[in-house]
């Protein structure tokens, strides 16, 4: 069996290819994650298999990897057995808390978010003109967030935030913080990253933690992903275990929100583990519901 397509392209003209030999050729182009797309989906039941395939297959490449100026991605999956270890029960973000079976992951270049934000809208509205979009979905958490912080567990030693989404971590933590205000999260973001996330780490199978603020989304973005919510209150955190969530979270990740509200600093809204897929399978939507 061969997957061969002989459709053939529209040449690209001379003016397009100097475009693209003009753009890259100033500004910003540094190998660290400035900004991220973090994604959280609910496929809508019935619907789990078909929009698995369709993201991996399609919307993952198409609609972010082989855009420019993004340079890592990964997509992780909520098991229903890690769905129900999330926390807190009641959350602000996910309704209820155990909405969102997949996430997804992706890397961007400091400095380029404003460049990639102008190709990933004009490239969905393609997609979606051309049939492309799979709407038998709902997006729980849509955002683009400029980089804060990232915590290491063991210093210089092991992978960097820049090679997290490639590295084979064993599972993941999405974490989502809102303050009162936008001196309250300055005050926040401060305490975890001095405080807080290093004694965590410590002796944790969690490596590293980044930290991440998020962005308005343009005016003209896709009619189906909601405004962030947060902007100037929020930080969402990634934590990149090197255990199975399903081991490590009972243990080390369990009781952030009772922390957090000690410290009077803000809302845990939702703590929630991950596994990562296993690319070109449909591995684990068996077990979402």
């Amino acid at each position: 069996m061969t997957t061969d397509d002989h459709r053939t392209a529209p040449a690209t003209t001379p003016d397009e290819l100097a475009a693209y030999a003009a753009l890259p050729a100033t500004g910003p182009y540094t190998t660290r994650p400035g900004h991220a797309l973090i994604t959280l989906v609910e496929p809508h039941p019935g619907h789990e298999r078909a929009y698995n395939r369709w993201y991996e297959d399609d919307h993952y490449i198409a609609g972010a990897m082989a855009m420019p100026w993004i340079f890592a991605g990964r997509r992780w999956v909520a098991t229903r057995d890690l769905q129900l270890l999330r926390y807190p029960r009641h959350s602000a973000v996910a309704r209820p808390v155990t909405a969102g079976c997949y996430l997804a992951t992706y890397w961007l270049t400091a400095g380029r978010y404003d460049a990639h934000m102008r190709w990933t809208v004009a490239t969905n509205q393609r997609l979606h003109r051309d049939g492309r979009i799979l709407q038998d979905r709902t997006h729980v958490l849509t955002a683009f967030h400029d980089h804060a912080t990232t915590v290491y567990r063991d210093g210089a030693a092991g992978p960097r935030d820049t090679h997290a989404l490639d590295h084979p971590y064993a599972g993941l933590v999405l974490e989502v913080i809102d303050t009162d205000g936008p001196e309250h999260r300055a005050a926040l973001l401060a305490w975890l990253r001095d405080h807080h996330l290093p004694r965590r780490l410590a002796g944790s199978p969690a490596a590293l933690v980044t930290v991440f603020r998020p962005t308005p989304l343009p005016a003209d973005r896709m009619p189906y992903v909601q405004q962030v919510a947060g902007v100037d209150t929020r930080l969402t955190l990634l934590w990149f275990l090197e255990q199975d969530p399903r081991r490590a979270f009972p243990e080390h990740l369990t009781g952030l929100d009772a922390e957090v509200a000690a410290a009077g600093l803000g809302r845990v809204e939702l703590v929630a583990p991950f596994l990562p897929t296993v690319p070109g399978t449909d591995r684990y939507v068996d077990e979402l519901r």
